[in-house]
């Protein structure tokens, strides 16, 4: 069922390193796999230097062909593919059913808008035409996170194949079972051997060898925003680009006016989908206080609808953490705020599930700016609200923090949400819903990351300008 082998060069390699794959909703080992060293790395990364110039110059309609047969090939193995998700990270078969689409999404996407992309400009004057060119940047290498393997596939191999720049791909050394599939399916289809190269190990060891090289162009990751700093000062021996997309601290703002029930239904899906464990997930939830208590008990309601589990055959809408470590950390955060005067709606129950990587919904009323939880990122099943009475505030309080993913609003005031929204510093804002596709620009700005996943926008990093001026 399981693909064991690296991707590199166009084959299917084994190495001297073996890493164990365990499945955090059971603990149980699921499969080795072999990871690689340097010899590997240097191996991928020789390849794809080597083909860079060949694959810029393949016609682009080539490259879409190679794009749309991996497309076809993914689709007939959804099956495996989502069971790789379904084990490797724990989470629930629904959870999978998003990933995957994603990464058909993105192949079909780029492989579809990029030839319109690529028609060059034409500016004319009294002495001069000139046309200007997109051109590859180059070997890209893709730093991918656990939460979403198959999607974080997509946003990467999309552009990268489209634009014509060789990708080396790093996933998660604790979900590397999807993007080795992904990996024997190039292979299966014969794709040029340069193009692209999917290798997992050790994850600090590994990714330092690849950034320090001279041979990436670009440097893209997903994950968090240490990991991002750690990234580029390893990266430090040549000029790169990057794109990344790291943490997020969604400050989620429910006004009086709102209607509670979208608000209560977004947040509740939004919060426990992949257990919370989503770069958007609301973080601060802030509830103007007169509705306070509706709010809290329309949550409740909803919470108590949750079936935390994993079996494929169950009614199970919430799967596990990535590993007992995320839920102790998780775990942490609700100790310290109630130890600081938090209240407990439901949930906290470190010990509710005697196996797995499980946490239960859990709801916390009564936080303030002393709480850990208030300060850090969740990224568990953890819903934290605390309350405000003036708008001024309540946008002060959204902004006091150094990341700048996603924000959500909810009121029935137009007025108010357009001018909230203006005051907010976060690279993504939705007003009374919650919108993600393939074709919109995913994008954080201050310390949530640089340029940006999805939409025509993500292809910026991936191409350098040239300038053709000539005298009429």
């Amino acid at each position: 069922m399981y693909t064991q082998h690296m991707y590199i060069d166009g084959q299917l390699i084994v190495s001297d390193q073996k890493h164990l794959i365990i499945n955090p909703a059971t603990r149980k080992h699921v499969c080795e796999i072999y990871s690689a060293t340097k010899n590997e790395a240097e191996m991928a990364l020789l390849s794809a230097k080597g083909f860079e110039i060949e694959w810029a110059n393949t016609d682009i309609n080539e490259r879409i062909d190679w794009m749309q047969k991996i497309k076809k090939e993914i689709i007939k193995n959804e099956e495996t593919l989502r069971n790789c998700v379904h084990y490797e990270t724990g989470k629930t078969w629904k959870d999978t059913e998003e990933d995957f689409k994603l990464l058909v999404d993105s192949l079909d996407y780029y492989s579809k808008n990029i030839t319109n992309y690529l028609n060059p400009e034409i500016i004319k004057d009294t002495d001069y035409t000139h046309k200007i060119k997109k051109s590859p940047v180059g070997v890209v290498v893709a730093y991918l996170a656990w939460n979403f393997p198959l999607l974080n596939i997509g946003y990467k191999l999309g552009p990268a194949m489209a634009s014509g720049c060789p990708i080396i791909i790093k996933p998660s050394s604790k979900t590397p079972l999807s993007a080795y599939a992904v990996g024997k399916i190039c292979h299966d289809i014969g794709l040029p051997k340069g193009a692209v190269h999917i290798l997992a190990g050790n994850d600090r060891e590994l990714g330092n060898y690849l950034s320090s090289s001279t041979v990436p162009a670009l440097i893209t990751l997903i994950g968090s925003t240490q990991t991002g700093i750690d990234v580029i000062s390893n990266s430090a021996t040549s000029i790169k680009r990057y794109s990344m997309e790291l943490g997020g601290d969604a400050p989620y703002i429910v006004f009086a006016d709102a209607d509670l029930d979208a608000a209560a239904d977004i947040l509740t899906a939004i919060k426990f989908t992949n257990a919370g464990q989503i770069c958007v997930s609301a973080n601060r939830v802030l509830v103007e206080k007169s509705v306070l208590d509706c709010f809290t008990t329309k949550l409740l309601n909803r919470i108590a609808n949750i079936v935390v589990g994993w079996e494929r055959e169950s009614n199970a809408n919430m799967g596990a953490l990535i590993d007992v470590a995320a839920k102790e950390r998780v775990h942490r955060l609700v100790v310290d705020a109630l130890e600081k005067g938090a209240t407990l709606q439901c949930g906290g129950n470190i010990n509710q599930y005697e196996e797995g990587a499980f946490y239960p919904p859990t709801l916390l009323t009564n936080i303030s700016d002393k709480m850990e939880i208030f300060r850090n990122e969740i990224f568990g099943p953890v819903i934290a609200i605390s309350t405000f009475d003036d708008e001024n505030d309540v946008v002060k309080t959204a902004n006091n923090t150094l990341a700048g993913l996603a924000s959500y609003i909810f009121t029935e005031d137009k007025e108010k949400a357009t001018r909230v929204s203006n005051e907010l510093s976060f690279g993504e804002i939705h007003v009374n819903g919650i919108k993600y596709s393939i074709e919109l620009p995913h994008s954080g700005i201050k310390q949530s990351g640089i340029g940006c996943d999805c939409s025509l926008h993500a292809l910026q990093e991936y191409f350098s300008i040239k300038r053709l001026s000539i005298k009429n």
